[in-house]
């Protein structure tokens, strides 16, 4: 594993709580909502109790909010007057530009051509300046230009110990929302959530299995995993573009290796039944990324996690009206 070990050793419980402290009111506390009622029960494996995360309900509608803000919030003067840069199919994006609002700093962001309408409108209701690559490969040799070019810091969208200490302040939050939680199912796509959250729930109990999910055509952490070392994917072939990360980095992949018990995959048909589930039974309309984790129970941990008390993170819900019918509907 590449990552620093000193900077791995300080994702303490003590440092996740003071990264608490320092983004205020900038982040809310999400609320968890128990899933429950027969047609519920009946999809679920027997005994099985989920609870929902809504960290769709964070401000700039995604958990990156939390990373993100931490990055901004520790640049010097001089980098604050540079302005920072940022690559995203949508979510960190918006996060980036939103952090960058908030602490009065200039943001350029970098997105996919195929990002969602929604999200790059929202980034530029933050001031935010948008340009669109055409796909996340380029998007990244552009963003390192601008970077270069501009001398504008670059907030990674899922590498670096602000980003899961950041994620890991989620990890607590419902840790003691939910204190006898069995199991925690957590989206990965380049490990940035994972890292933090799977860092915190085994900080605060050991005995918690922690479980990844990627959909099968952005499955970068997967193949790490298997290779035991950070990889990356040709392309992103997957409707869940917020998990479309083309490479694992060495920081989050050490701390996901470090702490989650196990990686299973979903597809994108798992992905849009998640979807419809949590319409019908939670009222909650979310991007395909914010239903991986219940497409997960549904699926390939449905049996595993029989009988147990499972937290789902349902990461985030930028996506608008037209996008979501889409799929839904489809």
């Amino acid at each position: 594993m590449n990552a620093d070990p000193e900077a791995m050793s300080r994702l303490s419980l003590a440092d996740i709580r003071a990264a608490r402290v320092l983004l205020g009111d900038c982040v809310v506390t999400t609320p968890v909502q128990q899933l429950s009622g027969p047609s519920v029960e009946a999809a679920f494996a027997p005994g099985t109790r989920a609870f929902l995360k809504l960290e769709l309900f964070q401000r700039t509608g995604s958990f990156k909010a939390r990373g993100a803000l931490l990055n901004v919030l520790a640049l010097t003067e001089a980098e604050r007057a540079r302005g920072i840069c940022a690559i995203s199919a949508g979510n960190h994006a918006i996060a980036a530009a939103y952090a960058a609002h908030a602490v009065g700093v200039s943001a350029k962001v970098v997105m996919t051509q195929s990002a969602n309408p929604f999200r790059i409108a929202q980034c530029r209701l933050y001031d935010a300046e948008v340009e669109l690559a055409p796909d996340v490969h380029a998007g990244f040799r552009r963003v390192k230009e601008i970077q270069e070019k501009e001398s504008r810091a670059f907030i990674h969208p899922y590498e670096g110990l602000r980003v899961s200490l950041g994620t890991g302040t989620l990890g607590v939050e419902f840790m003691e929302q939910v204190p006898d939680l069995d199991a925690v199912v957590v989206p990965i796509g380049g490990g940035g959530l994972a890292s933090g959250v799977s860092t915190a729930v085994k900080l605060i109990r050991p005995d918690c299995e922690v479980f990844g999910v990627e959909p099968f055509g952005a499955d970068s952490m997967y193949r790490s995993f298997a290779a035991g070392k950070p990889a990356s994917i040709d392309k992103v072939a997957t409707i869940a573009d917020s998990l479309g990360a083309p490479f694992a980095t060495p920081m989050s992949f050490a701390l996901c290796r470090a702490h989650i018990d196990e990686l299973v995959r979903v597809t994108d048909e798992e992905l849009i039944a998640a979807m419809r589930f949590l319409l019908e039974h939670a009222r909650l309309a979310v991007e395909p990324a914010g239903a991986a984790a219940t497409a997960a129970l549904l699926g390939p941990l449905r049996d595993r996690l029989a009988g147990r008390r499972v937290g789902l993170i349902v990461c985030g819900a930028n996506i608008d009206a037209a996008g979501f019918a889409r799929l839904v509907g489809s």
